[in-house]
């Protein structure tokens, strides 16, 4: 018989929950609200708790509860540390209070490119192995490694920040490679272009165009996304080598371009790797999209 389980996926945006079901990761009684609404109430964590508690006034079965935030967490995975988007929320014994309103639950607390990972474990649409590097392509660039069903942390429980690691240009990868950054380069690319090209010339690309315009064949903006795999390509080398894991998902919004970075990214891998690194080298993308978080944030329940 399937288990329930509520995952919580807390963003700078929203925070989005729901049941989900353990075998076929279909989610109930979502519920989502605006994240600047908690953080200007000065009690967030009391916004929180009284969401959960609807949440299990419908659900008094459910015993185990999985957080995603977007952050660092310490070791013990029970208090954020630096979260950015949401500061009010460093150094709050997130687990602890909610432990002492709700002593008869258990709760979870990762990173939510970590839960992420995970979730493409448990609910993915195709089986994967157990060990296994996660990159997400977004405003920035996240990453997380899970070796044998387990997020690796590192020794002080933040481990896995790609976006973070020296690149080219004098640049971490995400300053190359994040939306905006991404979107920096292809309108410096288009203004020096001189062949036809569909992507407009007064700096107003957008994502979608982009992947519009590949999806055509248009040279140009497949000749970004050829730069943005080499960047990614470079960096995920490092990975693949110094964590001996031969499987990759590429997840995030911007996970759309996949096939279109992905020629370079092998060229990279080619040219870099040794023959036991490479030899078997799988990269897909990943398949729980818009619901990746909470999903994932279930999984730190199993």
């Amino acid at each position: 018989m399937a288990t329930e389980y509520l995952g919580i996926d807390i963003g700078g945006t929203n925070v989005k929950m729901g049941i989900v079901n353990s075998e076929t990761g279909q989610i109930s009684n979502f519920y989502s609200h605006d994240t600047e609404s908690w953080r200007k109430s000065g009690h967030f964590e009391e916004r929180l708790g009284e969401a959960i508690s609807l949440q299990l006034i419908d659900n008094k079965e459910i015993n185990k509860v999985g957080i995603g935030l977007p952050g660092m967490i310490n070791l013990a995975r029970t208090i954020p540390v630096e979260i950015t988007a949401i500061p009010e929320l460093n150094n709050v014994p997130m687990v602890d209070i909610l432990k002492k309103r709700f002593p008869n639950v258990e709760f979870y607390l990762e990173n939510d490119a970590n839960a992420a990972a995970l979730g493409e474990f448990y609910f993915g649409e195709e089986r994967i192995q157990e060990s296994y590097i996660f990159i997400t392509l977004g405003t920035g660039v996240g990453g997380a490694a899970i070796i044998g069903k387990k997020v690796f942390t590192g020794g002080r429980g933040n481990a896995m920040e790609p976006g973070h690691t020296p690149s080219a240009n004098e640049k971490v990868l995400e300053r190359n490679i994040g939306k905006n950054e991404l979107l920096d380069m292809a309108n410096a690319m288009r203004k020096s272009y001189v062949g036809i090209t569909q992507l407009p010339d007064d700096e107003t690309i957008s994502t979608t165009g982009l992947v519009a315009a590949a999806s055509e064949g248009d040279k140009l903006a497949l000749q970004v996304f050829e730069r943005v795999g080499e960047l990614l390509g470079e960096n995920l080398c490092h990975l693949i080598a110094i964590l001996d894991i031969n499987h990759i998902l590429v997840g995030g919004g911007l996970s759309a371009s996949f096939d279109y970075i992905l020629p370079s990214m092998k060229e990279k891998f080619a040219f870099w790797l040794t023959k036991y690194h490479a030899d078997g080298l799988k990269i897909t993308r990943a398949t729980l999209g818009n619901d990746a978080g909470l999903l994932g944030a279930a999984s730190l329940c199993f």
